[in-house]
Order: C-alpha cells, then sequence, then structure tokens
C-alpha cells in the first residue's frame, strides 16, 4: 500500500462494501435500476461481456450524459446473467479517499474487501479513472499482468482520455464515446415512441424507409424541449433540474470542464478569458466566424484562439466546420469557419430557453442536426459557400467522400415552410446541385413533407424533427450491424 495513503485501510473497505452493495443484495441502487437504459447501452455491453480478447473498455464522453449509469446497468446486466455479485467491483475514483492509490492498490482493497485469494474472472470497474496519475500507462500493465480480469473504466475528459489511451494504450484500449442524447434516444427516454413509425419517403425518385410520424405538432413540442433541455438524461427526465439550467448544467458540466478539467490538461492560466470565450461561441452557435472578426470581438489573440478552439473541441463541448466552395473543394487558406455546440441545451444553460418563434431557432435547429451527425466516426461534413455575382451562396451541410474528394449530398437546414410553396428560392441549393451534377437534395422545413422538382433537380422536404430524429435512428442501426 502506498506510503503516501494517510487513511486507514480499513476505512476505504469500508467504503468499497458500500460502492458495492449488490455483493450482498444482488441488486445495483434503486436510484440506477428505475433509470431507462440509453439506447446506446446494447452497442456497449458486449464490450464489456468481451473476455476472449485481453483489452480493457474505456467509456469516454463529456460530463452528465450518463456514463456512470450505464456502469451500473452494466453490472445489474452482469448479475441478471448469473454472473456472481461478489466477482463485480464498483470504485469511484472521484473519492478523495482514493487520491494515493494506484490501481494494483485498489485491486489489492478489492480482494481484502471479499477475502479473495485473487481476482481471476471478475469484473473490475473504474468511473472517473482520469483521477488517477498515469492511468493509462497502470491500466495497461494491469490488462498485461491479469489477463483473467476484465477492466472497464470511465472518464470525463474526453481529450486526456482519447489521447492518452491512444497513445499508451495500443491494442490494449476498446475506446467507446458516449455522446449527449440524441434526438431519438430523447423520445425514447420520455417514452414518446407512439410519435414516430416506420415508412417511407421518395429520394432520388425512390422510396426509402423512413421514421415518419402521426402528428408532427407533437413531435415539434418535443424537439423544442429537446433544443433546451435534451442532451442529458437527468435534465430530461427532472423539471426540477430544467427549472435551473444554469446551476445544474453550467456548474456541474461546463465550468468543470473549462475551470479544471482544460486547465489541468493543457495548462492554460487564463481560466476566466476562456470561459468568456466559450460563452460567445455558445451564444453564436452555427454563425459563420474569421480569425480576424473573432479576435477582434474576444479580444484574445489569433494564436491563442486557435488553441481554445482545439482544446474545446478536444472536450466534446464545440465542433468546427470547415469550408468549401461551390464545387466542394478546400481552400488553401482557412480563414472562415463555423462553430457548433455538441448539442443545442448548452446554450439554453447558458442564456435562456428559445421558443419556436425565436431568432435564433434556425442556428439551434443546425446545432441539433449537426450534433446527430457528430456521433458518427469519421463523416467528412462541411459546408459551402462561394461568391455567386454581387452575392454569395451558401449550403448549410455538405458531405465530402473523403477518398474521391467529391461531394455526397448538401442539406439546406431551413426553420420555415417558405421554401416548400417557393422551392425556386433555393437558389444557392440549385447552383450547388448544378455544379455537382446531383439530381436531388433535401430541405428541411417546419412540418412540411413532400417533393418538390425545379430544374430538374427533385427537393425532399422533410419537417426538421423528422430528419433529426432519423440521422440519430440511421446511425444508430448501421453501429449495431458493425
Amino acid at each position: 500500500m502506498s506510503r503516501t495513503n494517510l487513511i486507514p485501510t480499513e476505512k476505504i473497505i469500508e467504503r468499497l462494501r458500500y460502492e458495492n452493495p449488490w455483493w450482498i443484495s444482488k441488486q445495483i441502487p434503486d436510484n440506477y435500476s428505475s433509470m431507462s437504459k440509453r439506447l446506446y447501452f446494447d452497442l456497449f455491453y458486449p464490450f464489456v461481456q468481451e473476455k476472449d480478447v485481453r483489452r480493457a473498455v474505456v467509456l469516454m464522453g463529456p460530463r452528465r450524459v450518463g456514463k456512470t449509469v450505464m456502469l451500473f446497468h452494466s453490472i445489474q446486466q452482469l448479475i441478471d446473467e448469473a454472473i456472481n455479485p461478489q466477482q463485480i467491483f464498483f470504485v469511484g475514483i472521484d473519492n478523495p479517499i482514493y487520491v494515493h492509490l494506484s490501481l494494483e492498490d485498489i485491486l489489492s482493497l478489492c480482494k481484502k474487501s471479499l477475502n479473495l485469494t485473487n481476482l481471476n474472472g471478475c469484473y473490475v470497474f473504474i468511473d472517473e479513472i482520469q483521477y488517477l496519475k498515469d492511468w493509462e500507462r497502470h491500466l495497461k500493465v494491469l490488462v498485461d499482468s491479469y489477463p483473467d480480469i476484465k477492466f472497464i473504466v470511465s472518464g470525463s475528459a474526453a481529450a486526456a482520455l482519447k489521447w492518452h489511451s491512444t497513445e499508451s494504450g495500443a491494442g490494449r484500449f476498446t475506446d467507446f464515446m458516449l455522446p449527449p442524447l440524441t434526438f431519438q434516444e430523447y423520445i425514447h427516454l420520455k417514452k414518446m415512441n407512439h410519435l414516430i413509425y416506420d415508412g417511407y419517403i421518395v429520394y432520388d425518385n425512390k422510396q426509402v424507409s423512413y421514421c415518419l410520424t402521426h402528428d408532427i405538432k407533437a413531435l415539434n413540442k418535443e424537439f423544442i424541449h429537446y433544443l433546451n433541455f435534451g442532451g442529458y438524461p437527468e435534465v430530461v427526465l427532472s423539471e426540477k433540474i430544467q427549472s435551473d439550467m444554469g446551476r445544474f448544467v453550467k456548474s456541474d458540466i461546463v465550468d468543470k470542464v473549462l475551470l479544471r478539467d482544460l486547465p489541468s490538461l493543457y495548462g492554460i492560466k487564463d481560466v476566466q478569458e476562456l470561459n468568456r470565450f466559450f460563452s460567445y461561441i455558445a451564444y453564436n452557435t452555427g454563425n459563420e466566424f474569421l480569425y480576424e472578426t473573432m479576435s477582434r470581438e474576444s479580444g484574445i489573440q489569433k494564436e491563442v484562439l486557435k488553441k481554445y478552439l482545439e482544446y474545446l473541441e478536444a472536450a466534446f463541448l464545440i465542433k468546427v466546420l470547415n469550408k468549401v466552395d461551390v464545387n466542394a473543394k478546400r481552400l488553401k487558406r482557412i480563414t472562415s469557419f463555423k462553430v457548433y455546440l455538441t448539442n443545442p441545451s448548452l446554450r439554453t444553460a447558458l442564456f435562456s430557453p428559445i421558443i419556436e418563434t425565436d431568432s435564433e431557432m434556425g442556428n439551434m435547429v443546425e446545432t441539433a442536426i449537426l450534433s446527430q451527425w457528430m456521433h458518427r466516426e469519421n463523416l467528412d461534413l462541411t459546408y459551402a459557400r462561394w461568391k455567386e455575382g454581387r452575392g454569395e451562396g451558401e449550403v448549410d451541410l455538405v458531405l465530402i467522400d473523403n477518398k474521391k474528394f467529391k461531394p455526397v449530398w448538401g442539406v439546406e437546414i431551413k426553420w420555415s415552410n417558405r421554401y416548400f410553396d417557393k422551392p425556386q428560392e433555393l437558389k444557392s441549393l440549385i447552383s450547388f446541385c448544378q455544379s455537382n451534377d446531383f439530381q436531388q437534395a433535401l430541405v428541411t422545413s417546419i412540418d412540411q413533407t413532400g417533393t418538390k422538382n425545379i430544374d430538374q433537380i427533385q427537393f425532399s422536404f422533410l419537417p426538421a424533427a423528422v430528419y433529426t430524429y432519423n440521422i440519430g435512428n440511421i446511425t444508430l442501426k448501421m453501429k449495431n450491424s458493425n
């Protein structure tokens, strides 16, 4: 046991027994068992079960997306599948009682707590592992030294976890990213699945299977609620937290990342400047920025800005989208770009809830749609902007095939029904389609569904809420099929 540990061993063992009530009750605590499983659970749990491969599972993600709950749901599932409860250990490293202990020390205490001679066949869950110094190096050693133990760890500082697990755990760690709730998961948690049915839309002159709604008014009501409160399971299920989003989300999610996680990881000295910069970005989510303008408006030097953007993106708070031209060619010099929050409810936490007639709705809908696409790995998403006559053309979202360097599709994100009645006004999208030989494109609306043909281009219109739901649904199906 580490000499620097000043807490008596028996007190730490008491804590372990308290954290692992299933050793006696065979049940996880009620406050966890009563929570609905996230849809991502079915993707995560097979990695927990997998014992043929000598690998630790590293569950990453931003704060408050349900990582701890997923660990407890995994524990209950193991118990339900007849794993001996006394072979399942949970340790919450964010408790200061463990601060001076190594992972090896913790394993020794697990053995002592149940008077075991070894931990062969055991599952060891370690929550908030980033609080242990050099955790990735030590975990790799444990995976090699104890091939009969399955290690499952989680952590919130996504930047550090991703980097460390990639650098130090090559071949020994399986990374699993748990993002904020998709709109599909939100509907699932709210038990609103009756609003959705399996149907078809016309796209590219073909019938494509798609989830549609019987009641767009009810779905839109939930969609706006999702924009304001939908990123975090606890918020979705608690009206009390929704009434005080600033305190819950800002203090528990934003402040801890900006004032503690990122400064400790990257040696940021002026944390208040970083805090102000994030608020500035959050208010303007979905807007295009120029480095020069951003520097002038924020009072922060350009080189420092670039670092802040990199840190915030690594911490899974923002997503930076770079620009292409009308032919989806990248610009040699990046001077302008768009920045989106990774989930729209972060903006509500910092400012105030929006309603469907607010001017910010367009940007919030864009933010929500982009945040669904972020659940898919290795997608080269951009936006297009180019000079067109005296004005400029723009398409909100463009997917690039990163092997052929050509656009795959373009989507125009609107919170308006106007273009359903006047598709000829979608001049930028028409130009983009013509420049890239596209015969079809998708446009979102408030509540209009259907197709319109202009200049031999078929525009498929879908309510933004329906489109947002489907991105999450398709993503989950693809992950399940892999």
